[in-house]
Parts: C-alpha cells; structure tokens; sequence
C-alpha cells in the first residue's frame, strides 16, 4: 500500500510547474525566500507525511479503496523544507551501507589498522557528498558540452574496482610488494601493506583519463560499441564475483584466513582470536546473526512504510548490530578511538602507479562509464525526462565527464574511483521526488556523516556476519540490475551466443579463481617489463567481469548483426518453447539460416 490518500492540488501544481525565479526581480526573490523560511507552507508544504512514514500491512487493502499516488516534485520545483530533508536523508541513508562496504573490504583485504580503517570510510563519505554535488548540477562548458547530469544523480564508491582491487593486491603479495609472515605450522598471513592502497589510487589517478576521453566520444557510438549485451554481462558478474569473495565469506565470519579454517594461529577462529567472541568460520552463531539481517530487510519491505522501504538496508543492519551487541559479539574499541571529528587527508598514501594495474584499471573505467550511462538512463527515466534527443545525450556526455573527473579527484581524496550510483532510482521511484534540492540535502548528510568520525567508528564496528548478510542481499541486487538490462536485448541466436561465450570464462573464473594463476609459470626469467604484463594479464583473466566484458565487446564487434529474424528462426523459437514437435527439422534450418 504505496498509497498517499487524498493528495492536494497545491504541491502537484508547484511541482509540475518550471522554475521561473531567474525572471523575477530580486525583491521578489527576496520575498519568496522569506516566505519559505517563515511560514507553514514553506517548511511543510500540503504533503501528507502520514503515508510516507505509516506501516503497511501486507494484503490488506480493504475493498475499493481509492488509489492516490503523491504528488511528483520534478527536478527544479519548489519543494517545502521538511520535505527536502526527509527525502535527502532516505537517499543518504539509500547508499550507506553501499559507500561503506568498499573501504571496509579494501583495509580488510591488506589487514590495515582501525584508525586508518575509520578514516577511510570517512574519506569515502566526505568525497561521495563532494562529488555528487558536482554530479547533479550541470555546468556548461565550451563547444556545447556539460559537466554534470542535472539529474539527481548520486555517486559512490565503485563496486567495480573491489575485484579488480583484490586480484591487483593478491600480486602485490604473491611478488613480494606486499609481505606475509609464515608460521611454524606452514600458515601464510599478510602483513599490513598501505602501499598498496596508494598503488591503487595512483593508478586509477592516471586511468581516469581514459573515462574523462570518451565523454567526447558521441553517445550513439558509445552505446553501439557497449550494448546492453555488454554492459549487462559486466553488471551481472560484478555482483556475482561481490557475492562470492565477500558477501558470503562475511556471513561465515569473515573473509580473510580464518575462511581456511586453521587449526592454529592467529586466523584460527574468525574474525580472529582476539575478538570478543570468537568462533570457526561458519559456525551456527555466525550464519544466524548474517539471516537475522537477511530477514529484517524482507520484513520491512513486507510491513514498512515507504521510508522504512528506501532505508531497508541500514534497519538490517541495525537490528543485526543490536541482537549482536547484546550477545557480547561486538568490539567497541573502533568506536573509542575514532577521533570525534575528521575530514580529507587526516591520514595519506604514498601514491604512486604499479604498472601491471594499469591495463586492468583501464578496463574498470570502461565499465564505469558503461554503467554511467545505464544508471543515467534509469535516473532520467523515473524523473520524467526526456530519455532521446540532444538533451539527453548532453545529460550522458556530462554524466560520462564527471564520473571521469570524479575518478581522479576521488585518488587525490584518497578514495577508490566514486561513480554514479544506481541505487537512488528506487528511492525516486517510490518517494515520486526527484527534486535536486533533495539530492542537495543528502550531499549534507554524507559530508556531516563523513565528518562526524565517530560514525565511521560505528560502521566498523559491525560484525562480519552482520555485514555480510546485508552486503550479500546488496550484490545480489547488482546482479539483477544486470539481469535487468540484459532483458533489453532480444535474445537472437546470435545474442545467446555472444553471452554464453562470455559467461565461459565470467562465471568460470568466479568458481575456479585460480585457474589463470599459474598461466606464465613456464616462462623462465622474464624480464621487468614483460613480467609486467604477465602480472597485467593474469589480473584481467583472473577478474570475472574484466574477461566476460572483454570477450563480449569482441565477440559482439565481429559477429555479424542479425537484420530480422526469419520463418525458420521462428520455428526454431516456437521448438524451444513447447509451441512445436518437429524440433529436429527446424533446428537444421535453423543450422542452414545461419
């Protein structure tokens, strides 16, 4: 029941109606901005706030009850105060627990301490409310180019760049760029390695020209080059690979050593042995906390109310955190030590640029900006603006350079690439706002969360279990995302093909990851140069959604477009589908047509 009763004309009229406030008189301007901070219509407007913050019971609509949507508030309307607010914080909140999973991962993956930790998902916060300010405006610049989607179009830290991440860390530690103690019992433990952060950084720094390059490059050409056959495939395993190196590796208890379960050690119970409570990997305790999480957040989408809806994932994880707490699993020590107040470069890294990452970052960028044009598409879609046209493809252009420049803006923050995020559409979607003052809000509330340092201390704190049934639920949705624009394509032959030969290698290297690993062990003595690009290479095949976009791209460049599928074709369709018997004459015609 995503209903607002009774919805009054006022707000629809203003929030249809465009901004005409560059043609006013400053008087007038002035006036209306006293009337807004002064009076009861300014700050809450006639919006029913009952239906965004009531519970909703499941299948209990009750006869013939009139059906009344809220009111739409488009991009530039005059939205009333409170309104603003509220909408802002659900979309802050929307993206929380996607802005703070990648810096955990990261300082996880090269076992940093919790000060640097804390500040990193500070960073993380601070640059995303940075960066999504500059996203949303729309700058003009020379030669009819823009800088910006004008949309309320939201960044975060890339999912993209964690698998990359973790395949360029395993060879910083596997050539010794990176150190590991082995104990007495044959155990292997990396050593903390901040470098290797600041190799990331360095070198998406220098690859994010390639993203700011093809902003110039004409949109129709982009979009023939990445089809939705391309760009799916990339998403789809993107959320796959998330799902299996860290969502479900943190449900059991944590996704360093203690996965191996060794029978001594410091990784001998997880998250490890100083923990308040420390189990094996995979223990009953472990997996219920990681579903209480779970289920919470199919609760609240059964019974929550719109706003319970929108922040779904940050309940979960609240209610994990506190059944947690209470079970004495939690270590308060993140959160007293946390300083009270941080910002941008309280903590550094030596950045510099490690040469087999570059061809890999290179290739995280082009999916980058594949993903920008998706999510600006959806975002332009649920704000009800033009989806074709000029207008559009400057909306695409502005979008593309800002997510580039954001890239290198974001490693002089000391932050991973930030780029557009999807998951604010739904917030759009249910809310019916896609006013940017609410997007300028929720800038707010991710620089005031960021700043605020106890609150990265907070997210620290999490258990691995808790977090990981949250962020398994959370790549799970990037995933469909990814299923979602494969559905755009009309599954030809041809396009069957092209996705089952790139899901041969995606999906292959996700259940067997090192089957690259060992791919240049012949070579003897290599040079510095080309052990380089062994590196290089082995790090993109190693990646699933690295070598499934490749082999897409190519395969999708060479074979031949189908220009309308013919009788025969038809038959063989009506054959898979149960429509027809004579499956074996229709298949080899089907053989000959092709």
């Amino acid at each position: 029941m995503d209903e607002q009763p009774k919805p009054t004309v006022g707000p629809l009229a203003s929030a249809t109606r465009a901004p005409t406030d560059s043609a006013q008189p400053s008087g007038s301007k002035f006036r209306k901005i006293t009337r807004k901070f002064t009076t009861r219509e300014g700050w809450l407007g006639d919006y029913d706030y009952a239906w965004l913050c009531m519970p909703r019971l499941p299948f209990a609509r009750g006869g013939k009850r009139e059906r009344n949507l809220p009111p739409f508030y488009a991009l530039d309307a005059d939205l009333p105060i409170l309104l603003a607010a509220s909408c802002g914080l659900q979309h802050a909140l929307a993206m929380l627990a996607g802005l703070i999973t990648p810096p955990i991962i990261f300082a996880s993956s090269l076992n940093l301490d919790q000060e640097t930790q804390a500040y990193m998902i500070s960073a993380s916060l601070i640059g995303c409310g940075i960066l999504s300010l500059v996203q949303m405006s729309r700058f003009r610049l020379r030669k009819g180019y823009y800088l910006g989607t004008g949309l309320l179009s939201v960044v975060g830290t890339s999912f993209a760049t964690l698998s990359t991440a973790d395949a360029i860390f395993n060879a910083m530690y596997a050539n010794g760029t990176c150190s590991s103690t082995t104990a007495a019992d044959g155990t292997v433990t990396r050593d903390a390695c901040p470098d290797a952060y600041g190799y990331v950084l360095g070198t998406s720094l220098i690859c994010s020209f390639l993203e700011i390059f093809m902003s110039f490059v004409p949109v129709r050409i982009l979009q023939r080059i990445f089809p939705p056959m391309v760009t799916g495939t990339v998403i789809l395993m993107i959320g796959a690979s998330l799902v299996g190196s860290s969502g479900i590796p943190n449900w059991g208890g944590g996704s360093n050593d203690c996965m191996s379960r060794p029978a001594t050690g410091f990784f001998q119970l997880c998250p490890d042995i100083t923990a308040p409570r420390p189990l094996p990997w995979g223990s009953p305790e472990f997996i219920g906390l990681g579903f209480l999480s779970f289920v919470t957040i199919v609760l609240v989408e059964l019974f929550g109310s719109p706003f319970m809806k929108n922040i779904g994932i940050i309940i979960g994880l609240a209610v994990g955190c506190i059944v947690a707490g209470a079970a004495g699993y939690i270590d308060g020590s993140s959160i007293t030590t946390a300083p009270a107040i941080t910002f941008l470069w309280v903590h550094t890294f030596r950045i510099r640029v490690y040469a087999p990452a570059i061809l890999p970052m290179l290739a995280v960028y082009i999916s980058l900006a594949m993903e920008a044009i998706g999510d600006i598409t959806a975002s332009a879609e649920v704000s009800r603006v033009e989806v074709d046209g000029p207008e559009f493809d400057s909306r695409i252009q502005g979008g593309v350079l800002s997510d580039g420049i954001g890239g290198f803006v974001s490693a002089l923050f000391t932050v991973t690439p930030l780029s557009i995020f999807a998951q604010n559409n739904g917030v759009i979607a249910i809310t019916r706002c896609a006013n940017r003052t609410a997007g300028r809000f929720c800038c707010f509330f991710l620089l005031l969360f960021g700043i605020l340092g106890k609150i990265s201390g907070v997210f620290l704190a999490i258990p691995n279990p808790v977090l990981g049934g949250v962020t398994t639920f959370l790549f799970a949705s990037v995933m469909v995302s990814g299923v979602r624009v494969l559905s755009y394509i009309r599954w030809t032959r041809r396009d069957r093909f092209i996705l089952a030969a790139a899901l041969s290698f995606g999906v292959g290297d996700l259940l067997v990851p090192t089957i690259f690993t060992h791919l240049f062990d012949g070579v003897n003595n290599p040079s510095n140069g080309l052990q380089g690009l062994f590196d290089s290479i082995t790090i993109v095949l190693s990646t699933p959604f690295l070598v499934a976009g490749i082999v897409a791209v190519i395969l999708n460049g060479i074979i031949p477009q189908e220009v309308e599928m013919d009788v025969e074709e038809v038959d063989v369709e009506r054959v898979e589908h149960g429509s027809d018997s004579r499956s074996d004459d229709a298949d080899h015609k089907g053989e000959k047509v092709h």
